[in-house]
């Protein structure tokens, strides 16, 4: 007799319940990415809108900043020369 031919007593799947889960999980999943790309578009609405309601381009707010940066940098390695004499 081959292996074959003896029935199995081990893992045996309910198709039908495999089946159901499977469906279910897949409707499930595109649900929930249905729901993020909601959410995606609501916080990208309101960005837009806090953007366009601000005084001053963000743009503008980080060149300011790059400017004081540089300023403090060149002040601070200006301060730093003067106290060690560095000849640099």
């Amino acid at each position: 007799m081959a292996s074959n031919d003896r029935p199995s007593n081990g893992f045996q799947l309910n198709r039908p319940l495999l089946t159901g889960g499977v469906v279910l999980t897949g409707i499930g999943s595109l649900l929930g990415a249905a729901g993020a790309a909601m959410v995606c578009a609501a916080l990208l609405t309101a960005g837009r809108s806090w953007v366009r309601g601000l005084e001053t381009a963000p743009a503008a707010l980080a060149q300011r900043a790059l400017r004081e940066a540089k300023v403090a940098s060149t002040a601070g390695w200006e301060a730093w020369r003067a106290e060690h004499s560095s000849p640099n």
